[in-house]
């Protein structure tokens, strides 16, 4: 066999196949991201959609529904809930391949399948009130989980009848559907920031201080109006006693026009999906949003000029 070839300077250069290696690598990864991509565009799922929204959105869960959509821990609930069956389903991964320890795999295994449940329905009440890319999205990544805890439950089954091996073998492969489940609920996740919080840049896009809205006569009293702050579009809310309020008017769960929203009770709601916002504070009282608005100060000059400023720009 020659040896491997050599520059001027005595270091070995590289074979044909190593230097491959990388190319393939980055081929594959910009493939799997292209496919990803490809999920928010599949319209072929949007007959599916409709109907299984529409059940999501009839389930009775009362107060529940905000529970499940996080908006008392201020995100997502979902995320926090698929780490106990993902870290039971790997912890079993990793016993599986050592002597002795079939009862604690199946013990695992199960504890897994009891946690999907709770994890898939707050899943499910965000997925229903997400836009259609991101529906589409989600409906391959709940899939593939169903795919996963079927595979886990024949494997909780096989191991309790006594064919361990067989139980193996299906718990592997539902560790390899549930690993794909994770990395498309990551892509609908970062890529398209589902969960996330819109209202998020909006300090970072304002100076400090003080800003002009314009006369508080131009403003009219108990209507919603939407006006601008350089690049923030704000709803700006005049009371009958002269008092204004104004909030940062995109969702932070999706971006509605608040502003375009019905305001009850002190409190403004998105038209898009029915996330309320104290005028007052901008505190998110109903879900699916778990952020609240940013809120701006209002003061009004001696000439009648509504001026706001948002506590913590820049």
């Amino acid at each position: 066999m020659p040896p491997p070839s050599r520059h001027a300077s005595g270091t070995p250069t590289p074979s044909p196949r190593a230097s491959r290696l990388p190319r393939l690598a980055a081929g594959l990864l910009a493939s799997s991201v292209r496919a990803l991509d490809a999920l928010g565009a599949a319209g072929g799922l949007d007959p599916l959609i409709t109907p299984v929204q529409k059940a999501v959105r009839a389930l009775p869960l009362g107060r529940a529904r905000d529970v499940l959509h996080g908006r008392q821990t201020g995100h997502p609930l979902h995320p926090l809930l698929v780490q106990v069956p993902t870290g039971a389903w790997l912890s079993a991964a990793v016993l599986d391949a050592l002597p002795g320890s079939a009862r604690q795999s199946r013990v695992l295994v199960g504890v897994g399948i009891a946690a999907a449940a709770p994890a898939a329905a707050a899943g499910w009440v965000d997925w229903a009130e997400q836009h259609e890319q991101q529906m589409r999205t989600g409906l391959v990544h709940a899939a593939a989980n169903a795919v996963a805890v079927g595979l886990y439950t024949g494997s909780w089954v096989a191991r309790g009848r006594g064919r361990t091996g067989w139980g193996r073998a299906l718990a592997y492969a539902g560790l390899g559907v549930v690993s794909a489940a994770g990395a498309i609920g990551g892509h609908l996740a970062y890529r398209q920031a589902a969960g996330a919080n819109k209202t998020e840049p909006v300090p970072h896009l304002l100076d400090p201080g003080w800003y002009p809205l314009g006369p508080l006569a131009d403003l009219p009293s108990g209507e919603p109006v939407r006006r601008t702050l350089g690049e923030v579009p704000l709803l700006v809310y005049r009371h009958a006693d002269g008092r204004v309020d104004a909030l940062a008017d995109r969702c932070s769960h999706l971006s509605g026009p608040l502003s375009e929203g019905t305001v009850r009770d002190g409190c403004v709601t998105c038209p898009w999906h029915g996330s309320a916002f104290r005028l007052s504070d901008g505190w998110n009282v109903r879900g699916p949003a778990t952020a609240p608005q940013p809120s701006f100060e209002t003061r009004t000059t001696p000439e009648g000029t509504v001026e706001v400023r948002l506590p913590g720009a820049g």
